[in-house]
């Protein structure tokens, strides 16, 4: 089976991991210091801090923007739930953004109109939650000011999008935003096995996560005691990332342009030679890089001679992985109590209707692309 996506790891990777296993730290430690000051460089951001999954990144981004009952956070239709899970986590109400079937993040035009209703009505956002889909940034210089005209706090989830840039900005330096989420589970750019990093500018935010990560326990490193001082000062969660974690992540660092750079070109393979088939892709302007965690193809609609649910079971047969991302979050069981008019989310449903995931990551050869190419054209011939 050729997989939708999967990690790399090669003897680097595993010699940095020996050797934190050898050593006298295994929790947090140096080595996580050590990673989070790579990823401030790497991103051009003033802090970074480091958790155990992107879903506790995101949870405690919330919470540091004193997002709580009452409060309502928007994020995009279209993205894995703890997009707007993490609003859910904080007791603040959810709410969604529709995509532009173009770019697959969210319409700027629709969010514009969403917003000069909801002010009318009162009921401003505190939070939007950015979802740069399958490592293509969002429209951040439109949305930055519209979250000064409108007040919200604006949080990137960058999950797909270590690597990537918009216009001459890196992904994670918060140029547009407050706190930037970064996902390392094992498909996504680079892995930690799982772990996630929030960066931001903001050294008030960045204390409120390190304290929210860490059981919300201070420090006083200063006391010239044998036994260093501690004290609770709020409710906070064991989300630290460990010294295994951070040092497989040091080594994916490294590695990460050369990735990017070799997922391009295969994007561009896969556009050159798909471009004369009945799917449409997605839509970067020139002046963005994708990192490309996902090569989502779009079936389109004008194409009768096969269904999209009858090309995935063809290719599964094929034993080429590929998947759907995502259904709706709305579409969700546990969302659906909240009664969100599909109506509202037209673009979503298209989208969800039609996508699938290709084959895209580090380790994909040029043959088992190639392999991928010849099947879809003898299905869509």
């Amino acid at each position: 089976m050729i997989p939708y996506s999967t990690q790399l790891i090669d003897s680097l990777d595993i010699k940095a991991v020996n050797k934190v296993l050898k050593s006298s730290f295994l929790t947090q430690g140096p080595i996580v210091k050590k990673f989070e000051a790579k990823i401030e460089s790497y991103t051009n951001s003033k802090f970074a801090t480091s958790t155990n999954s992107a879903t506790s990144a995101l949870h405690i981004a919330c919470m540091a923007l004193d997002l709580s009952r009452n409060d309502t956070l928007w994020t995009s239709s279209i993205s894995f739930v703890a997009s707007a899970n993490c609003g859910i986590y904080c007791g603040a109400k959810v709410d969604f953004l529709d995509i532009d079937i173009e770019t697959f993040n969210i319409d700027t035009l629709k969010l514009e109109k969403k917003l000069i209703k909801a002010k009318k009505n009162k009921k401003l956002p505190k939070v939007i939650v950015l979802v740069h889909m399958g490592g293509l940034p969002c429209e951040m210089e439109k949305i930055k000011r519209l979250s000064i005209k409108y007040a919200f706090k604006i949080i990137e989830d960058a999950s797909h999008a270590i690597g990537s840039k918009y216009i001459n900005s890196k992904i994670g330096d918060c140029k547009y935003s407050d706190l930037t989420v970064f996902s390392f589970h094992p498909v996504k750019n680079i892995t930690t096995c799982e772990g996630g990093m929030v960066t931001t500018n903001n050294k008030i935010l960045d204390k409120k996560l390190k304290l929210f990560r860490e059981h919300g326990i201070q420090r006083d490193f200063k006391l010239k005691k044998r036994t260093k001082d501690y004290d609770q000062v709020l409710l906070g969660y064991n989300y630290r990332m460990n010294e295994v974690q951070a040092a497989l992540g040091i080594e994916q660092l490294k590695k990460l342009n050369k990735w990017i750079k070799y997922k391009n070109f295969l994007a561009k393979r896969y556009r050159d030679k798909l471009k004369n088939l009945p799917i449409s892709f997605q839509k970067i302007k020139k002046n963005i890089t994708s990192s490309y965690h996902l090569f989502i193809i779009m079936i389109r609609s004008d194409y009768k001679k096969h269904d999209r649910d009858l090309i995935f079971e063809k290719l599964i047969k094929s034993k080429i992985g590929i998947n759907i991302h995502y259904k709706p979050i709305y579409r969700h069981s546990y969302y659906s109590k909240f009664k969100f008019n599909i109506n509202n989310f037209k673009s979503s449903e298209y989208y969800y209707a039609n996508c699938i995931s290709i084959p895209m990551y580090s380790a994909l050869s040029v043959s088992n692309q190639d392999f991928v190419i010849k099947r879809l054209k003898e299905l869509l011939k």
